[in-house]
């Protein structure tokens, strides 16, 4: 049972608002990208092509979040924070990420959207319910939950209409439609704790003691 004003060791005490993991220990660090095509999500390629590593501080040393095929494009969170890069990568938890993928073909017909939305059967087995609007001819918004392996690219892939180019626009509650590509941001504090809430059972409110993120001098070093 929490105490007014009772001090925790962060690194001995799991710290959670209403459930929600809340991050509070010295030296964590948040990273928001916009990652380019071309660009592998690892720390290191064999084949010697740029990785999102090389895009942001190398120190200290963060990993990312999920990952985004060499040809996939867009919003990416990257951290030396575990505990929440499991909260928003485990399966059971669910958070949304949003996708602008254009498609060849055309506008699928009413009955693939339909599929899309009721999911699609793919090689590891049937896609859950996506939420799926057509932006202009061609050009599909999908919303989807799990985490597979080149997931919207199988999806359109079963429907007929191949991906020409995919971009990743929103990770849970998080969206920057003025990042450039290749370029980075420290998350604010607000967005760290929305994420924490968006994979857990509700969103917190208080203050979590979040240290300050980099310097705006740090964030453009890095990019």
């Amino acid at each position: 049972m929490a105490t007014l004003g009772r001090r925790v060791d962060p690194s001995l005490v799991r710290v959670e608002i209403d459930g929600v993991l809340v991050p509070v220990a010295p030296g964590l660090v948040y990273y928001l990208l916009n990652k380019p095509d071309g660009v592998i999500t690892t720390a290191d390629d064999p084949q010697g092509r740029p990785t999102v590593m090389s895009l942001v501080p190398s120190e200290p040393r963060v990993f990312a979040v999920g990952r985004l095929d060499r040809h996939t494009e867009g919003l990416l969170v990257l951290t030396n924070d575990g505990a929440l890069s499991q909260l928003l990568t485990h399966p059971s938890h669910g958070v949304d990420k949003e996708y602008v993928a254009e498609v060849s073909g055309g506008t699928p017909s009413p009955g693939a959207l339909r599929a899309l939305r009721q999911g699609v059967e793919l090689s590891d087995g049937p896609t859950a319910p996506a939420e799926v609007g057509v932006l202009a001819p061609g050009v599909l918004r999908l919303v989807i939950h799990e985490g597979r392996n080149r997931q919207v690219r199988r999806m359109c892939d079963a429907i007929g209409h191949p991906v020409q180019r995919l971009v990743r626009t929103r990770i849970g509650p998080v969206r920057d439609t003025n990042l450039p590509p290749g370029r980075w941001r420290p998350l604010s504090p607000d967005e760290v704790r929305s994420l924490a809430g968006a994979a857990g059972p509700g969103h917190p409110t208080a203050e979590s003691g979040l240290g300050p993120p980099p310097t705006s001098e740090g964030a453009e070093a890095g990019r």
